[in-house]
């Protein structure tokens, strides 16, 4: 691969399947990617630790289709992403970009920061944060009624591993 610059890509409507062992999602091109494990619930917002890939899925209302925006990814050839559906963002430091009715996407310096609200998106919203030696799945939920904490779910690198 290149060490071209990276552009924005429009997400396509990719396939969706989500399973007890976790979610997988079909590509436009008919591969697919598991994302292991259930996902941990958090309330409306998403922080990654530093140097993590970050993928956000928000599923239609049957949560069979959706669509998945990779943030900051700036690895991947536009040409592949094009092929698979798979849209992707490039976010400035301090900028937000709203990736999805409902879903936003700040870049915090080394961390992505992702807010939702899963009304206004009409469907499921997933966050998959990972590198080459860890994965975590999150689902962003609404706060609870009364719920006032400020308090956002932080990916923590598992096992101890940075």
């Amino acid at each position: 691969m290149s060490s071209a610059n990276r552009s924005d890509v429009p997400p396509e409507t990719v396939g969706v399947s989500l399973d007890p062992e976790g979610v997988e999602v079909t590509y436009t091109d008919g591969r697919s990617v598991f994302y292991h494990g259930v996902p941990e619930k958090a309330e409306g917002r998403v922080i990654s630790a530093p140097g993590k890939e970050v993928h956000v899925l928000v599923t239609d209302p049957t949560e069979t289709e959706g669509v998945m925006v990779y943030v900051n990814d700036r690895k991947t050839d536009d040409e592949i992403l094009e092929a698979t559906g798979v849209g992707r963002v490039i976010l400035e430091r301090g900028e937000t970009d709203s990736i999805f009715p409902g879903v936003e996407a700040t870049n915090k310096g080394y961390r992505v920061q992702v807010e939702a609200d899963p009304e206004q998106a009409r469907g499921r919203v997933f966050v998959f944060v990972e590198d080459e030696l860890s994965e975590q799945a999150y689902e962003i939920v609404a706060p609870e009624a009364g719920d006032e904490s400020e308090e956002a779910s932080e990916a923590e690198p598992a096992d101890g591993v940075e």
